[in-house]
């Protein structure tokens, strides 16, 4: 009952986050047919660029969704700090799982909450496709298409941990054997290079996440 009302927390903050969207979208959608498209900027900073950018009767318009996405902001805030807290002070397991480049206490918290046992597993190896990341088949004769992983299990873990993923490969990522070998996935090249060369290294990840769970060892980026 405990791991689950921590759980609710992590719950809360996404509906929270979904809103939010909602809102931003619904704002960008409203304004674009009177000729106004709004500059790219961080949700947090949206609703000041509205005020200083759009016209008196927009705004009047726009104004009661940019209050609910400052609110929403605000709500969020409280949410990354009780899960902040939650990591540092009840779930000690997750330090290990936090030295991995691009997983925060928001990622190890879900992924240690949603596997509850790290005991389920003989295998770290064999997180991946409890995890949903494992390639579906449908082998016919001489044909083996490549599809699609199966995607089980939480969607939400599973989206964050391509989300790490993307900072892995990403721009800011540091240099490590994880980003080296999916960087050497991606350079192979053909269809859909870069979303296999992501999904292989969300895979990848979550085994690894699981390893430094069970063995509380210090993470060697090399």
């Amino acid at each position: 009952m405990e791991m689950q009302r921590s759980l609710n927390v992590i719950r809360a903050r996404d509906v929270l986050v979904r809103m939010r969207t909602m809102a931003v979208n619904a704002v960008r959608g409203l304004v674009k047919p009177c000729g106004y498209r709004l500059p790219i900027c961080s949700t947090e900073s949206f609703a000041g660029r509205c005020r200083a950018d759009l016209p008196a009767e927009l705004l009047d318009i726009a104004e009661p969704l940019l209050k609910q996405i400052e609110l929403a902001t605000a709500q969020i805030t409280l949410c990354d700090k009780r899960i902040e807290e939650l990591a540092d002070g009840v779930y000690h397991e997750t330090k290990a799982l936090r030295q991995t480049p691009g997983v925060g206490a928001l990622t190890a918290l879900t992924y240690v909450l949603t596997v509850a046992d790290k005991r389920r597993f003989a295998q770290s190896r064999d997180v991946g496709c409890y995890l949903g990341f494992r390639p579906r088949r449908s082998q016919s004769g001489d044909s083996d298409p490549q599809l699609g992983i199966t995607k089980a299990g939480d969607r939400y873990r599973r989206k964050l941990l391509v989300q790490s993923a993307h900072y892995v490969l990403g721009h800011y990522g540091p240099d490590s054997a994880l980003r080296q070998w999916g960087q050497r996935i991606h350079a192979r090249g053909g269809k859909n290079a870069k979303k296999r060369a992501i999904i292989a290294v969300a895979r990848k990840l979550s085994i690894l996440l699981h390893r430094l769970w069970v063995t509380q060892a210090e993470y060697s980026f090399l």
